[in-house]
């Protein structure tokens, strides 16, 4: 990390305010030799976090705009190291001119996410507030912000590393007894260590079960909408996004395939999927929809059963039901067109052990009733109670990790049981402590740092 890197930090679109960020040794001899202040000194002799107001010339020395510049000296700066700010008029003309005069000025194009990278290997950054950046860069509904927020303040950081260092704590006890045995040590008993490891399993579990939680938040519920056709089901879809997604006529059968779009919707972030209606047609391509509504309400965590609440109930809805109750996550019965008039006889019918979560009424044309449907959707996915914002895990390699750990740890308390020596326990308290290191980053490979930062955008 000798070299100087430069990027554009925002959006390349117009906008009031564009960014242009450095990092590395040579970042304040290079944005000075690209900046003007109006008034004083020149950059290098700015304090650190003071805004200066000047002017930005491309490589040729034209004017390219009047801006605000600020330096943050190592190890006082996002990276660790020397950077720099350039906040510019968001035009992305002149921040290309901008780059390229960095560019002339000894500086090369950041790669994605090689700020935040240079943050994780300069130890500004442990791995999991590194992967919280990322998170809230993403993040699409006011519950994914706050956790990824907590994350980033090192919610999770704090509980990995109290079990870490209670593990630490086992091994250096085990390991002084055994290369100091003419000191005053107390001896490693098994009682003291059989509780610790139960301690430590518990911990572990409780890490483990926020999993769930922490991906759907971060990946979103996937929701399939089922009905017959004529349902409703394409207009609830395009109420939910708020735009027309999906084709919406009065011929049954319009659509034929499933069709996705992302949604946040009762502070949950939804994965809508809009299915073909449930019916027998001998159209071979019709058909092949109706296999995959089936296929997307089994793989979904919520179902949306849409019923025509302006027509008689049919076999069709009934079998609709039936696939969601059968699917064993959690529905919800739309009974849909409740603008329109016409009595409809419902199922009365028993769930197969799985009844819908709520049964909401609504227009979808008019927006009667979404208000309920949104409450309903809300109640489903609540925050656990008592739960510290940015505590869960929310990708597969933080859960595997914690998988990883928790095995050790019930397999070090297994042998314990069975009589093995303490040695043998300690090598499975050793193998978690590794597990755990992974998780936060203080033992990780090259290319598991290097997936993460395939997420970062360029100028992160």
């Amino acid at each position: 990390m000798k070299d100087t890197i430069a990027a554009i930090a925002t959006p390349l679109s117009p906008s009031a305010v564009g960014i242009l960020r450095l990092s590395g040794p040579e970042a304040v001899s290079a944005v000075e030799r690209v900046f003007t202040p109006f008034r004083g000194e020149p950059m290098s002799a700015r304090p650190d976090r003071t805004l200066v107001y000047g002017v930005l010339h491309d490589r040729e020395g034209a004017v390219v705009d009047h801006c605000l510049c600020t330096v943050f000296r190592a190890p006082n700066s996002y990276t660790g190291e020397d950077t720099a700010e350039l906040q510019c008029h968001g035009s992305p003309a002149a921040l290309a001119l901008g780059l390229e005069a960095l560019f002339a000025a000894g500086a090369r194009q950041a790669k994605p996410g090689e700020f935040t990278r240079r943050a994780f290997l300069n130890g500004k950054l442990d791995l999991t507030r590194t992967e919280a950046v990322a998170d809230l860069i993403h993040a699409e509904t006011p519950a994914a912000v706050r956790q990824a927020a907590g994350q980033l303040g090192g919610a999770l950081a704090r509980t990995v590393d109290g079990i870490y260092d209670g593990l630490t704590g086992l091994c250096a006890h085990f390991h002084a007894v055994l290369d100091y045995p003419d000191e005053d040590i107390a001896p490693f008993e098994a009682a003291e260590l059989s509780a610790a490891l139960s301690a430590a399993a518990a911990e572990l579990d409780k890490l483990a079960a926020t999993y769930e939680r922490g991906r759907l938040l971060n990946e979103g519920v996937p929701c399939a909408i089922v009905g017959r056709p004529n349902a409703g089901k394409s207009t609830l879809f395009n109420a939910l996004l708020g735009y027309e997604r999906a084709i919406v006529t009065d011929i049954p059968g319009t659509t034929r395939d499933t069709v996705e779009e992302r949604v946040s919707f009762g502070g949950v972030l939804l994965r809508l999927i809009d299915t073909a209606g449930l019916r027998e047609s001998g159209d071979a391509v019709e058909q092949l929809g109706v296999e995959r509504s089936r296929a997307a309400a089994e793989r979904s965590e919520l179902v949306l059963a849409v019923t025509d609440g302006a027509g008689d109930f049919t076999e069709e809805d009934r079998e609709a039901l039936e696939l969601a109750a059968s699917s064993g996550k959690p529905w919800i019965w739309i009974v849909s067109k409740r603008d329109l008039t016409g009595p409809t006889a419902l199922w009365g019918a028993g769930w197969a052990g799985n009844a819908p979560a709520a049964m909401v009424s609504l227009s979808a044309q008019t927006g009667r009733g979404m208000d309920q449907l949104e409450q309903a959707v809300a109640a489903l996915f609540p925050e656990p109670p008592g739960s510290q914002a940015g505590a869960l895990l929310t990708n597969a390699r933080q859960a595997e990790a914690a998988g990883r750990a928790r095995e050790a740890v019930r397999r070090g308390a297994e042998a314990l049981s069975a009589g093995m020596p303490p040695d043998a326990v300690v090598a499975d308290v050793e193998e978690a402590m590794s597990a755990l290191g992974e998780l936060t980053g203080r033992t990780v490979r090259e290319d598991v740092t290097a997936r993460i930062f395939e997420r970062f955008c360029v100028g992160k």
